[in-house]
């Protein structure tokens, strides 16, 4: 390792590290939380075995960002469909008096706020191993897994790598952001034996990467690209048919590649610790707006009343949805994203090169040696309503100009969302939402809302500059 990444990689380390007091602390909130679902499972007559699992159990957490995993193990005679119920009210019971979150994943949870320290309690199945009853089965064997083969070195190496993907946005596993889980950081190290090389690995990376730590395959491989689709496959140790980079979406992983390669051709510690986001003040945010060229469309709607998990997915089905539709239309996207705080305010936003498109467009028909089409073509654009010029010939086929139904894309989002998009394919419960009020702002009309809402303004200042912070960090 050079030099300066072994400075860098150190300073970060002692950093991120949690220190003796810190250790301490967080391993009291564990057991007292442990304690306490453990009480609650009795005095609700649910039967259960109760353990710290996760971060908090492998000692890979970072400093100041702990989370506390406490899984309770039912017995798989609780129907599927009942699982959450029953062990959310004893999450519940077990957080009285604290700030309390429901999650989803495969079923739903608890997040609570504990002595300032965010919890989750979670149910799965006490089942053994390969007989898995839900997502979350595997969890206790993940956790005895990687104790075993952690050593304190490694777990230094997997917080490295856990802060990185941090600092470039590619960490975390949930719907929102589509990324590294903490346990695939764990098996990507123990696989390479220590960050930097994670990042040899990945900044060489050039069509496929399979990790199989356990040999689970070996001489069968060719098994792994017909189960496996995905473009990083680490076969999951404790279930060979489970890809525990499964949820990494492509951009993520795009995204730490090449960081991988910034990173090692110049070692810097703001990989780890961007500088925060500076909202750009409401004045700049016009004048760029008015000489940025493109068209900033956003369909903005208040808070939609569901847990994260559920908001996310929505959305992003949503988006895409909604994309397909102004494509469909002649519209040109540059870039498009969904945005929520997910509290008050949430957002389809749309870059395009222009927000209007002329009202004639040219439209082919078939090629001339099909002569059935061919019919069929001229039947459909010689009648009353037919084209505004021809058809004619060109090129070997048939040619129309017709006019575009929308030419304008902001009144088509106002048009097609009236009745919440549904038909639009827009997720039920955003188009529930949409159906009570929404907006549809362009460019200039986008600065009232964002000098609003912080988060906002955070996000739309990163949205236009278009660049990773890390890249700043490379050309500095």
């Amino acid at each position: 390792m050079q030099n300066g990444t072994t400075r860098i990689c150190a300073e970060v380390l002692e950093e991120i590290t949690p220190s003796k007091k810190d250790q301490a602390k967080i391993e009291a909130v564990a057991r007292k939380l442990e304690t306490s679902v453990a009480s609650a499972c009795k005095t609700l007559g649910v039967k259960a075995v109760v353990r710290v699992e996760g971060s908090v159990a492998k000692d890979t957490w970072l400093r100041g960002e702990p989370d506390v995993d406490v899984f309770m193990r039912v017995s798989a005679k609780i129907p599927h469909e009942s699982l959450g119920k029953v062990c959310l009210k004893v999450a519940r019971k077990a957080t009285q008096g604290s700030k309390q979150i429901e999650r989803f994943a495969e079923h739903p949870y608890l997040e609570a706020f504990v002595g300032g320290v965010r919890v989750n309690v979670v149910p799965c199945y006490d089942v053994k191993r390969g007989d898995w009853h839900s997502a979350t089965d595997r969890t206790p064997y993940h956790t005895d897994y990687l104790r075993k083969r952690l050593d304190p070195e490694l777990r230094g190496e997997v917080r490295l790598l856990k802060k990185f993907m941090e600092g470039i946005g590619v960490y975390g596993a949930e719907i929102k952001i589509g990324g590294f889980s903490g346990y695939l950081c764990e098996l990507l190290v123990l696989h390479y034996g220590g960050f930097v090389n994670v990042l040899k690995a990945f900044a060489g990376h050039r069509q496929r990467i399979i990790v199989d730590i356990e040999n689970q395959y070996k001489d069968r491989e060719h098994e792994i690209e017909l189960l496996f689709r995905e473009p990083l496959v680490v076969v999951d140790p404790v279930d060979r048919g489970r890809n525990v980079s499964s949820a990494v979406q492509a951009q993520k992983l795009h995204s730490f590649v090449t960081a991988a390669r910034a990173f090692l051709n110049k070692p810097d510690k703001r990989f780890f610790c961007p500088p925060e986001t500076v909202a750009m003040p409401v004045k700049e945010l016009k004048k760029k707006l008015a000489n940025r060229g493109s068209a900033i469309v956003a369909v903005a709607f208040s808070k939609v009343d569901t847990v994260p998990d559920i908001l996310w997915g929505q959305l992003y089905k949503s988006q895409r949805s909604l994309r397909k539709l102004v494509e469909l239309n002649d519209f040109k996207i540059l870039r498009d994203i969904a945005w929520s705080d997910e509290k008050t305010l949430s957002m389809f936003i749309f870059e395009l090169e222009d927000c209007c498109v002329p009202p004639v467009k040219k439209h082919f028909g078939p090629p001339l040696n099909k002569e059935h089409e061919c019919e069929d073509f001229l039947a459909k654009h010689t009648g009353k309503h037919g084209a505004v010029a021809g058809p004619y010939v060109e090129d070997g086929r048939w040619v129309v100009q017709v006019q575009r139904k929308w030419t304008d894309a902001c009144t088509l989002l106002r048009e097609r969302l009236k009745d919440g998009g549904k038909s639009a394919g827009v997720a039920e419960g955003i188009a529930q939402k949409l159906r009570k009020g929404f907006k549809v702002l362009v460019n200039a009309e986008i600065v009232e809302t964002y000098g609003k809402n912080r988060e906002f303004m955070a996000f739309l200042t990163e949205f236009l500059s278009g660049r990773p912070k890390w890249l700043e960090t490379v050309q500095a």
